[in-house]
């Protein structure tokens, strides 16, 4: 019998949605199901394996929640023997395996930062665009702060110069910058940072909502120092 990625997800999703249940950092169960349906969307036209795009995007940031629990920043290569476990019930070939998990491990590399951009997979290019999309627009403003609340990190410092080099994510979680701040190293940087016609694509309205957040945002912050 050919697994069809809609049982996969079916039979992953109560352990998922457990795993995920206590997260009040932004990468949430709902993070994992919108960056999936976002994958999806950009598969349609971007073609690539749909069981590796769709697995792999649903449990991309078992890393976050081993992050939590443990009080220190954990890389995604880190989780890959977890995701081994929550997949081995679907009875995928060693091949999708592989393809998945080097999917999970890459999906945080960035152009803009030192770890540059060392696998270009079309499944992991995917899973990569899926997942900063849902880092650029509203929702994504949201994430930022509870992101920020919850590693400590205050909404705004102006006494610290904006636009600062993005250091990666082992660095900037505990960077002790603001959320703000993080939205000048990181967030604006996305749109230029997919990798797919697809989400070039998607990313310029949710770019656009960000740029006029930020002009509200400076306009009500006013001259308060």
């Amino acid at each position: 019998m050919v697994l069809s990625l809609e049982y996969a997800i079916k039979i992953l999703e109560t352990e998922i949605r457990e795993y995920f249940k206590e997260d009040s950092s932004g990468h949430d169960f709902f993070h994992l199901k919108r960056v999936l349906n976002l994958a999806l969307q950009i598969q349609i036209a971007e073609k690539g394996d749909i069981i590796v795009i769709g697995i792999a995007s649903f449990l991309h940031d078992v890393h976050r929640i081993m992050q939590s629990q443990s009080g220190r920043y954990i890389e995604p290569k880190e989780s890959l023997p977890f995701i081994e476990k929550f997949i081995k019930p679907l009875g995928l070939t060693d091949n999708k395996v592989k393809q998945i998990l080097t999917a999970v491990e890459f999906h945080e590399e960035y152009s803009f930062c030192e770890k540059r951009l060392t696998n270009r997979d079309i499944e992991t290019m995917i899973v990569q665009d899926a997942d900063n999309l849902d880092s650029i627009g509203a929702i994504a403003i949201a994430r930022v702060f509870a992101y920020g609340g919850s590693v400590g990190n205050k909404i705004y410092d102006p006494a610290i110069a904006l636009g600062g080099d993005y250091e990666g994510e082992a660095k900037s979680a505990y960077s002790g910058k603001s959320g703000i701040h993080h939205i000048y190293e990181k967030i604006l940087k996305l749109k230029n940072n997919m990798n797919t016609k697809t989400g070039k694509l998607l990313a310029e309205e949710r770019h656009n909502f960000v740029e006029m957040y930020l002009k509200h945002f400076h306009e009500e912050w006013g001259n308060v120092q």
